[in-house]
């Protein structure tokens, strides 16, 4: 239990760690609809609202693309990272960025054709709303490329630990966003298409900001032309397509639900929920971000078949993401009044109190979604194909568009908002009960209910967990692990070594790593018997470290000094050393048939 706590507590401080940068890339595109929503209502007109409103699901199918490109990429990358599989990453990498491109064409010339050609009548019948979103539409043409490989850069940029970078990145566009709104929109009245080309210029600087550092040299992604594996492309979908499913049934969803308003209510229903929907996509940024930093360790986790961090993650999410969740929600529900304010002044206005309820009621689904959104994630890394489906189907387009179809007629625009909670409780029940059938019982831990195969990673009577927090514990390290090895088979001289190779390591960290700064730390130790197999795992959140950098030193100096690390590499069939999302992982290989061969 004290091993098991130790690393939920370094995998919460990991993911809370990269959470702040993941929010705000998860925030870009919301601050670009708030900028937008402001300036369309208070500069243009209700009329212009609807036409932001009216883009949204047009919007989300970009965002579709999007993330299965850079879902499907980054799961695969983080597989290959844990297998330390480098040539494989970078053309992951590169299929990425020549997808994005491609695709982006595409939705180019598509935006322009019907933007100028004034076929958008099956989106609405008001002329109008229906002028002002032609010149959106071809506004927005200027955004698709920056935005898709914006969203790859960020999400490579994480796996590297360059969340500076990052954060630079999404406040340049925002500065650019509303100074060029103030231009465009404000100043020069170019109304709906300058409330596009702000934002698509604004995305035009968050990419060349980003875009810098892959030209370095420096990065494991670095742009270079080269041969790409095109077999890669399809695995890139075929993990992508299932985490973004959802997307794509949310794009139905908005199409159906804008008609739905635009009969029952009327174009000033669209306006109330693009309003609420624009403002509150700020606050959906979190969890967007939890979601985002989870899906990185997930994904590391099953490349290294690591079941206790791949649980502890859901563990960080019961436990810290979903309080955290409901509190900023409830903050949300207290506000609902200043917030309507920001875009409509006139309670007397229609529009005003149906915003207001918005903000009242639709905060009420987003600690529900949080649970949601990881167990899709989880379902997509895993291969959960049924779950990850089923889950896409209901939160993306039935149980929203149904409720909304089935309560509209009596209750009118509430029947939006109601509809989205309800999504939420019937989507954590299909997850319990997913739980409950493939298990034969109701789940009785997080194990249970993620649904982990049982020969997932080593056996848990082949693998031992420790804890290191001082020097002190280090001593008692190389004993537990000599007997743990001598239980399970391994000779007398292998298991010795084992031990002394872990103590050398785990000693490293604590001398070295420890005393860099004045934070707490701990490492994670890991022994495994793999077949006749060794297998040492040291894992911390220290400073960046690669031990190879210290063999070499000492190869150089009196063969009387570092004999712990000439030992090791001595003994070890195979060392490996990545820095993972801000945590050093070494493995160390010792093969107990090639030293009885020594």
């Amino acid at each position: 239990m004290k091993e098991q706590a130790a690393n939920t507590t370094m995998i919460r401080k990991l993911l809370f760690r990269l959470l702040p940068v993941q929010i705000l890339l998860a925030a870009v595109g919301s601050v670009n609809g708030i900028v937008s929503s402001f300036f369309a209502s208070n500069f243009v007109g209700v009329e212009a609202m609807s036409a932001v409103g009216l883009y949204a699901p047009i919007g989300m199918l970009i965002t579709t693309i999007s993330t299965i490109l850079v879902g499907g990429s980054t799961i695969l990358c983080g597989k290959y990272l844990g297998r330390n599989e480098q040539d494989r990453v970078k053309n992951v990498f590169f299929l990425n960025l020549v997808l994005s491109l491609l695709i982006s064409s595409g939705f180019i010339l598509l935006y322009l054709v019907l933007g100028v050609f004034d076929l958008t009548r099956f989106l609405t019948a008001d002329p109008a709303v229906r002028s002002l979103f032609n010149r959106y539409l071809v506004g927005q043409a200027v955004s698709i490329v920056p935005q898709m490989l914006g969203s790859s850069f960020a999400a490579f940029l994480s796996l590297e630990n360059k969340r500076q970078r990052t954060l630079t990145a999404s406040v340049s566009f925002i500065a650019a966003n509303i100074l060029l709104n103030f231009l465009l929109v404000q100043h020069l009245q170019m109304e709906a298409l300058g409330l596009a080309l702000a934002n698509g210029l604004g995305m035009w600087v968050f990419l060349a900001v980003q875009a810098q550092y892959f030209l370095t040299g420096k990065s494991h992604f670095s742009i270079e032309l080269r041969r790409p594996d095109w077999k890669e492309s399809g695995e890139i979908l075929r993990i992508g397509l299932p985490g973004a499913a959802s997307y794509l049934y949310q794009t139905a969803r908005g199409l159906i639900v804008n008609k739905l308003l635009e009969i029952f209510v009327g174009s000033v229903g669209i306006s109330a929920f693009a309003a609420a929907n624009n403002l509150l996509g700020l606050v959906w940024a979190v969890p967007g971000g939890m979601l985002a930093v989870s899906r990185m360790v997930i994904s590391v986790s099953v490349g290294e078949e690591d079941r206790r961090s791949l649980t502890d993650v859901m563990r960080v999410m019961f436990r810290w993401f979903l309080p955290l969740m409901s509190c900023i929600s409830l903050a949300v529900i207290l506000c609902g009044v200043p917030l309507t304010r920001f875009f409509f002044r006139n309670p007397a206005d229609p529009v005003y109190m149906m915003t207001v309820w918005g903000f009242r009621i639709l905060p009420l689904c987003m600690p529900l979604s949080i649970i949601c959104m990881h167990f899709t994630c989880y379902g997509q890394v895993s291969g959960k194909h049924v779950l990850v489906h089923l889950l896409a189907l209901l939160d993306g387009v039935a149980c929203v568009a149904g409720f909304t179809a089935l309560l509209i007629p009596r209750i009118g625009m509430n029947s939006v908002y109601i509809a989205n909670v309800l999504n939420g409780l019937v989507t954590t029940l299909v997850i319990v009960g997913y739980a409950w059938i493939r298990n034969r019982h109701m789940p009785r831990n997080m194990e249970e209910l993620m649904v982990v195969p049982e020969d997932f990673g080593v056996p848990e009577e082949d693998r031992m967990d420790l804890t290191v927090k001082s020097l002190e514990d280090v001593t008692a390290v190389s004993e537990r692990i000599q007997h743990f090895c001598l239980d399970r088979g391994i000779s007398r001289r292998g298991a010795y070594l084992a031990g002394l190779s872990m103590e050398e390591m785990a000693g490293n960290v604590v001398d070295h790593g420890f005393t860099k700064d004045r934070k707490s730390h701990t490492a994670d130790l890991r022994v495994a018997r793999k077949d006749r197999d060794v297998i040492l795992r040291v894992k911390d959140d220290c400073v960046p470290f690669d031990p190879h950098e210290r063999q070499t030193m000492a190869e150089h100096e009196d063969p009387a000094k570092n004999i712990g690390i000439r030992i090791v590499f001595r003994t070890a069939k195979e060392v490996q050393y990545q820095n993972i999302l801000g945590l050093n992982v070494l493995t160390v290989r010792i093969s107990d048939e090639d030293l009885k061969d020594r």
